[in-house]
């Protein structure tokens, strides 16, 4: 291999519009539950461009362990909401009373909204028994997934699409439904669609559910607690 096919290349700046995309991008990106358009596929050319920026994501000894499952069916969609209404009728009572009405009230999935749902799965033995930079950190190939989950939320957000994320399902329910192998985990279960609308903050902000930390009291220098 010549030396010249390996040699990095300039690395130029982002013009200030560049810049301000991905900024824009970063600051209205929205976990979205009501807001999918219906009736308006997502075609599959834009999807596969969702989920090229996804595996373009970085990764621990470039191990790339995500897998996508594409699920489209009425069938896989009803199953999947069951699973959560189950898991979530489990995690209001987990709240005190004062706060269970307000979780009720909220929508926490757009399963059979969304044209798209998809899960992004991480395949623990991706890269053999020993990867590099893998060695004392076993979770990294997880870290790894879960930045190609950002990836492709940030490029929907640019694509004019929404994605919500659907956490409250048990694991093996989930499993079960897609039929996953002991060694591959499930990271993320989204929900993908064309939206409209989107909130100008989080909803959770809005509904006072919680307000966005003070970046500054999450700053420390040098060690923890130093300010």
């Amino acid at each position: 291999m010549h030396m010249s096919s390996v040699a990095p290349v300039a690395a130029s700046e982002f013009s200030a519009e560049e810049r301000e995309s991905v900024y824009k991008a970063i600051f209205t990106r929205r976990d979205v539950r009501s807001q999918f358009k219906a009736g308006k596929p997502v075609p599959d050319d834009v999807l596969k461009r969702l989920l090229t920026a996804a595996h373009h994501a970085p990764s621990v000894g470039f191990m790339q362990p995500w897998n996508f499952i594409v699920i489209k069916s009425v069938f896989q969609k009803t199953l999947m909401k069951m699973a959560f209404s189950r898991a979530n009728d489990e995690a209001a009572a987990l709240f005190p009373d004062e706060r269970r009405a307000l979780y009720s009230s909220l929508k926490l999935e757009g399963i059979s909204a969304a044209p798209i749902n998809l899960c992004i799965t991480c395949d623990r033995s991706r890269g053999g028994p020993v990867v590099l930079g893998r060695t004392h950190n076993y979770d990294t190939d997880l870290y790894s997934t879960v930045c190609a989950v950002q990836n492709l939320w940030l490029a929907a957000r640019a694509e004019g699409i929404g994605v919500g994320w659907v956490s409250i399902v048990r694991d093996a329910e989930l499993r079960k439904i897609l039929q996953l192998p002991d060694h591959v985990v499930p990271v993320a279960y989204l929900c993908i669609g064309y939206v409209d609308e989107l909130y100008a903050t989080p909803e959770l902000e809005l509904r006072g559910w919680r307000q966005r930390l003070d970046l500054d009291s999450l700053i420390f220098n040098e060690s923890w607690g130093n300010p």
